[in-house]
């Protein structure tokens, strides 16, 4: 892995996790559902103009169309639509801790589904990592942290484990910017359903303005594009490794944005995952490495 690379999946990672701070800050201050359409309208359009700029044809496959409906309906509207609604009552350092457990997820339904060996130390890592997560999160419950929004992120990282593995069949064929803006435009129409049934109530201030603006070019476009650059540079295994850093990032964030706190044992359940989604993906590379 190049210097470069290493770089750009810092950059990666940074972005991705700081989508929980910045959504955070928008859900304490205009519906869920409507600003969540909003932004991947929005975000959509410009990742399908940035498609065109590229070359990319906007037509796809059937198995493409299939795949991108149901990777925009379960990581547009059911991960994010799930946070955001979540956020309301739940830190953002939660929201981020459950999210970063995608790897593991991903992970053991490989391993449960498609049989999938895992050797010793990735199993060890999935036992850790989702020990690190429960802790956390019985910590948090007994703290008093709203048990309903807790399970809305866990439903909603399922979505995203599904969302991840359809992916695979919707990547072949190319055009993947074009598939990405597709995707955002399907999950804007999915939650603007329900959005007609939220209180529309905007608290319009610079902050909330910053923050929308922020949520949709850089975790939504830009962490979009270096996504796929990594991917195209030096593949998807060993991409996902910089997933490691997400619980660290996305709690240090919302500690230093939003003033959160997290107490002794919030810290060594982040340092457990962290260490053992490093610990599945150095798995998965050595196993690419020998086949």
């Amino acid at each position: 892995m190049d210097f470069r690379a290493i770089l750009m999946g810092l950059a990666f990672a940074l972005m991705w996790s700081s989508a929980f701070t910045s959504a955070r800050i928008i859900v304490t201050n205009a519906p869920p559902l409507a600003v969540s359409s909003l932004r991947f309208f929005i975000a959509g359009i410009v990742t399908l103009a940035i498609a065109r700029l590229l070359g990319q044809s906007f037509r796809l496959t059937r198995a493409q169309w299939r795949l991108t409906i149901v990777f925009g309906l379960c990581q547009n509207a059911l991960y994010l639509g799930l946070n955001f609604v979540a956020m309301q009552t739940v830190d953002a350092s939660v929201a981020a801790i459950i999210a970063s457990s995608l790897p593991l997820w991903v992970a053991l339904a490989s391993w449960l589904i498609w049989g999938e060996k895992v050797q010793p130390l990735g199993l060890a890592g999935l036992i850790g990592g989702f020990a690190g997560v429960a802790m956390i999160m019985g910590t948090r419950l007994n703290a008093g942290v709203d048990p309903f929004g807790m399970l809305l992120c866990g439903i909603g990282v399922l979505a995203l484990t599904f969302a991840t593995l359809a992916v695979r069949g919707a990547s072949s064929g190319g055009n993947m910017l074009t598939v990405v803006g597709y995707q955002m435009l399907i999950g804007a129409f999915a939650l603007a359903v329900p959005a007609q049934f939220e209180t529309w109530d905007f608290n319009w201030s610079p902050t909330l303005i910053a923050a929308i603006t922020y949520t949709i070019f850089v975790p939504g476009v830009i962490a979009t594009i270096v996504w796929f650059w990594l991917v195209n540079r030096i593949g998807t295994v060993r991409s996902a490794t910089f997933h490691f850093l997400n619980p660290f990032f996305g709690v240090a964030i919302a500690a230093v944005l939003l003033g959160e706190t997290l107490g002794f044992l919030d810290l060594v359940g982040v340092g457990i995952i962290t260490v053992s989604i490093l610990a599945v993906q150095i798995s998965k590379t050595r196993a690419l490495t020998r086949n």
